[in-house]
């Protein structure tokens, strides 16, 4: 028997990451892989005197970070077996910052589940990424491809 298809998942199925704590390396990795050495990542001195106070994290790690909390935590196993693709990331929202110390978690829940053909379907999922105090740092929308049952039948027979 298959393990994690597009049947197992319904809409209001959510699931709850594990929590992963953000670094200065976790920084510096990502400015060397991407080249984003903006100061307010990368320069204490100069991240003093913004209103953040401090060095945050870049946006785009804390949403990287979230696709890998995605496979993490309950029902991530059938998640990863089903994944066969991300199809589409829609609404990303960087409505917080994540400072170096900052302890992430992905709350995220399946709105909608839409076949694409015999072999493959859709997951719709809103993502909420949160601190450890509980405040929003990311939202955003994705749609997995998934793959579906070998021994399913179309739907309108």
């Amino acid at each position: 028997m298959e393990k994690g298809c597009f049947e197992d998942f319904k809409p209001g199925d959510s699931l709850v990451s594990p929590g992963r704590t953000i670094t200065e390396t976790d920084l510096v990795l990502f400015a060397n892989l991407t080249g984003d050495w903006h100061q307010l990542h990368t320069d204490a001195e100069y991240a003093k005197d913004t209103a953040f106070g401090e060095r945050i994290a870049q946006g785009l790690l804390i949403l990287s970070i979230a696709g890998g909390l995605m496979f993490r935590g309950a029902k991530s196993g059938l998640l990863a077996d089903a994944t066969l693709a991300l199809w589409s990331l829609d609404k990303v929202r960087f409505v917080g910052a994540t400072r170096i110390g900052d302890t992430v978690h992905l709350e995220s829940e399946i709105t909608q589940l839409t076949e694409v053909d015999l072999d493959r379907g859709l997951l719709t999922m809103n993502h909420r990424v949160k601190n450890q105090r509980g405040e929003e740092v990311l939202t955003c929308t994705l749609k997995l491809l998934v793959k579906r049952r070998s021994e399913r039948r179309p739907l309108d027979g």
